[in-house]
């Protein structure tokens, strides 16, 4: 094998906006991108109160720290997603879809969380990535 295989197995629910299963061949380099919040560089959050804005900010800055290790956000091949409990969710995914769309979307992992570290935010992404380079 020498791509990355992204798959829905039959007997599970189909979905355009995840798969199931992540098949990583031997030889790629794993990029692990820890979790991102909606703040600037100065760590001040952006769109306060606003889960959109906050979700394309965090979005963002995912793909600032996949681009440091040489990937984008079609190298990804699962997203963790952490949603302040009582957010709009349909507000949330709605600004990001957009820059996720796939024929081979990745595993999702999506959560509604008390709170994050991070105060004031709504959202937390983190990624999981692999390059065949």
């Amino acid at each position: 094998m020498d791509s990355i295989q992204l798959l829905r197995p039959d007997g599970l629910v189909s979905s355009p906006a995840f798969s199931h299963v992540a098949i990583v061949p031997p030889g790629a380099t794993t990029i692990y991108v820890g979790g991102q919040n909606a703040v600037d560089a100065d760590g001040s959050i952006i769109g306060v109160d606003d889960v959109a804005v906050q979700s394309a900010r965090a979005l963002e800055n995912a793909g600032t720290a996949l681009a440091a290790a040489g990937a984008t956000f079609a190298d990804v091949v699962q997203w963790t997603v952490l949603f302040v409990d009582g957010v709009d969710l349909a507000a949330a995914y709605g600004a990001i879809a957009p820059m996720l769309a796939s024929d081979e979307p990745p595993l999702v992992l999506g959560a509604r969380v008390a709170g994050l570290g991070v105060p004031g935010a709504l959202i937390e992404v983190s990624a999981i990535a692999a390059v065949l380079r």
